[in-house]
């Protein structure tokens, strides 16, 4: 129950004005936000926060029913000014541990900052981080390594060697028979030494009883190698970390530098989303907080960190065998975790502080492996294409290929690539975080209990689903049992791009994107919301409701992205692709016939559509394994054409046709061979279908028309 005066709160996102319903005399109670879920409401002061969790829908575990013993409650508050709420999270805002909380960290042990829900109260607004190793329904992170076999030539090379022992005939210094010895057997004649090593090599030649294995770093096209780390005896294993730094996600691979063995592989939430959803949200708060890029950089970096220390613990491996890593990500995300300030990212002409390959050392950046452990970035495309898209160009290849390939990695900021060996463009295109769940009513991340796979029966206009955590679909014998333990929480970005193309295959929306208010008295799922009109996924607790705003954020987010696709088709002067790849996680768990309903891509053989997962992962492990492929892209990136969206005159026009499912003006002559789509029909503003219904100026008509002018 809620407590006496609590806001009336419905599941949504942050950004999702239907997500708070607020009455005149609880709009000044304090404001409380969820990370990572993005979720908030408000609600009256001295309400505890696992209350104001649970009536958001937000998953925090308690098994003790709130007597403050279990301690599977913890949460965390983030301190300082949030402005993309307007409000200031503070731990005076929260109230002080009381007696249970006391004895509770006296007894078991409360981590720095954290604290028990069911005892803390709010009392004023909060920004609240519910940690993931508190979470057993965290968010799923699908980034699992492929199978390719890469090629081995690394940066790194294990050489054991047996070194004279001193005499009085010989009394050139350990260091120098150590450099001769290498010399001698593996060909080293320009060899250096980390300073580290210097008091070092004399008690390991003397413990290995004048044996000893070197790893020798050699990496760009150099004649002086590098010696980074030494054991005695034979040490006949070494490891590295191909890492891709998502916005949302982050993944990290531990790679056997001497198999090419994938030994772990683990995935976490990115936490600085609790900064802002989206990239644009994270720079404007480095641009109004002073210490805002300081704490972007360690939020990730500790996040990286505790990575390691899952792939260690899976792969059985210490950090000290740890001597190579790769790391990918966006422009923003590069910048942040090299230390660097992302503001001039913010805007145009959207400078980057350093486009070329980075190498430092891992320790640089405060990352303890092995001390003298190398750190590889791969070179940035452009302001908004970054290290990311280039492992995902590396991975899939355009450029060793004659086929004309797009190359898509959907997310809030969409990378596209296109071309093949003659010529490769590149853009960026602000899709939003729509298709991760925000601006969704019911939108939530990939997570157990979200509908991920829609189906609308297009006579009776009923639906069935799926959702991740069951292989049932909702209509068949079993499924309530087998989500019992999930629920069916809202629906994710795979389900998101489903259910607004079965709407449209089903003529529940027209090719505009409005619901078809006259079919309400064909079905009760149709049914008026204000002035417009809803699609009723599923009913109960939590109702799950398609509007016409969600809608309409897909439609703005699915044009971003094919404008941004004609652009680079015009520049390739081709009308036609001959391959797509979606790249990334959620690219992985989108259909391609859905998609290409919805218009998200350009028309094309759908069995030429395939998902390649976590391709910029499987470039960052081509890279740490193969120095060859860290050349290739170093030389790729430099001749890729960067194509800035926001500077070309036709986008808006290509964005305008774009809104429209799957286009207002571009054939799918494939895509109708292959789907019975939809007669067209219009459907007003208001939900009035009918050739004869009157039709309003959009915006998007005003907007093409200036561009035709």
């Amino acid at each position: 129950m809620a407590a006496a005066g609590a806001a009336v709160v419905k599941p949504g996102w942050a950004g999702d004005k239907r997500a708070i319903v607020n009455s005149p005399a609880n709009i000044t109670d304090p404001l409380v936000l969820f990370m990572p879920s993005g979720k908030r409401g408000r609600f009256p002061v001295g309400t505890p926060v696992l209350d104001a969790a649970r009536q958001l829908g937000v998953y925090v575990e308690s098994v003790c029913g709130g007597r403050a013993t279990c301690g599977r409650c913890q949460i965390e508050v983030q301190e300082g000014n949030f402005a993309k709420h307007k409000i200031t999270s503070s731990n005076d805002h929260i109230s002080p541990k009381g007696p249970k909380e006391e004895r509770y960290e006296r007894v078991r042990g409360l981590p720095e900052r954290r604290r028990l829900s069911c005892s803390a109260q709010i009392l004023g607004d909060l920004v609240i981080d519910v940690p993931q190793d508190t979470v057993i329904n965290a968010q799923t992170i699908r980034k699992d390594a492929d199978t390719r076999v890469i090629a081995r030539d690394t940066a790194i090379r294990m050489c054991y060697v047996e070194i004279e022992e001193p005499d009085m005939h010989n009394p050139s210094g350990d260091l120098d028979r150590l450099k001769i010895a290498l010399m001698k057997d593996w060909g080293f004649k320009n060899l250096e030494f980390d300073f580290y090593l210097l008091p070092q090599v004399q008690g390991i030649l003397r413990k290995g009883n004048w044996t000893a294995t070197a790893a020798i770093h050699k990496d760009a096209d150099s004649d002086i190698a590098r010696v980074i780390a030494l054991w005695p005896g034979l040490k006949n294993e070494a490891y590295g970390l191909a890492c891709d730094i998502g916005s949302t996600t982050i993944a990290m691979h531990l790679v056997s530098l001497l198999s090419g063995r994938v030994a772990a592989s683990s995935g976490t939430s990115n936490p600085q989303i609790r900064f802002g959803e989206d990239l644009m949200s994270r720079v404007s708060y480095v641009m109004m907080n002073p210490d805002g890029r300081e704490g972007m950089t360690v939020a990730v970096r500790e996040a990286i960190s505790g990575l390691v220390d899952k792939v260690c613990a899976e792969g059985n491996v210490q950090r000290n065998d740890i001597l190579d890593s790769v790391f990918v990500g966006n422009p923003i995300m590069h910048h942040l975790f090299l230390g660097i300030d992302p503001t001039e990212l913010g805007g145009a002409p959207f400078a980057l502080a350093v486009s070329g390959a980075v190498r430092i050392k891992a320790s640089d950046i405060g990352l303890k492996l092995n001390q003298g452990a190398r750190l590889y970035m791969l070179p940035c495309i452009a302001g908004h294409v970054g290290a990311d898209a280039a492992a995902v160009t590396l991975s899939e290849g355009p450029h060793r290929q004659d086929e004309m390939m797009l190359i898509v990695d959907v997310g809030t900021n969409a990378e596209i690539v296109l071309g093949n060996r003659a010529r490769v463009v590149a853009a960026s295109s602000p899709t939003g975080p729509a298709f991760e769940g925000a601006e969704i009513s019911g939108g939530q991340r990939a997570a157990p209990g979200a509908i991920e796979r829609v189906r609308i029966d297009p006579d009776t206009l009923e639906p069935k689903y799926r959702v991740i955590g069951s292989e049932l679909w909702s209509d068949e014998p079993g499924f309530l049992d087998s989500v019992q333990a999930t629920g069916v929480t809202g629906i994710c970005g795979s389900g998101i791009i489903e259910i607004v193309a079965e709407m449209y295959l089903a003529g529940i929306i027209s090719e505009d994107g409005v619901v078809d208010g006259s079919l309400a008295a064909r079905s009760p799922r149709v049914v008026a919301n204000g002035r417009t009109f809803s699609y009723v996924l599923k009913e109960g607790e939590p109702k799950i409701t398609i509007t016409q705003t969600d809608v309409r954020a897909i439609q703005l987010a699915k044009a971003a992205l094919y404008a941004g696709t004609k652009l680079l088709m015009e520049k390739q002067n081709t009308e036609h692709v001959d391959r797509i790849h979606f790249a990334g996680a959620f690219g992985s768990f989108i259909d391609p016939k859905y998609a290409m309903v919805l218009g998200l891509i350009p028309d094309c053989d759908l069995d030429k559509v395939s998902a390649v997962g976590n391709a910029a992962g499987a470039g960052a492990r081509m890279a740490l394994l193969n120095r060859g492929y860290r050349r290739e892209i170093e030389e790729t990136v430099s001749q890729i054409e960067k194509i800035e969206t926001a500077l070309e005159p036709k986008f808006q026009e290509h964005f305008v046709y774009a809104m429209a499912l799957p286009n207002k003006v571009d054939p799918f002559p494939k895509l109708s061979a292959a789907v019975k789509l939809p007669p067209r029909k219009t459907v007003s503003e208001d939900g009035i279908a009918g050739d004869s219904a009157p039709r309003r100026r959009s915006r998007e008509g005003h907007a093409a028309r200036r561009s035709r002018d």
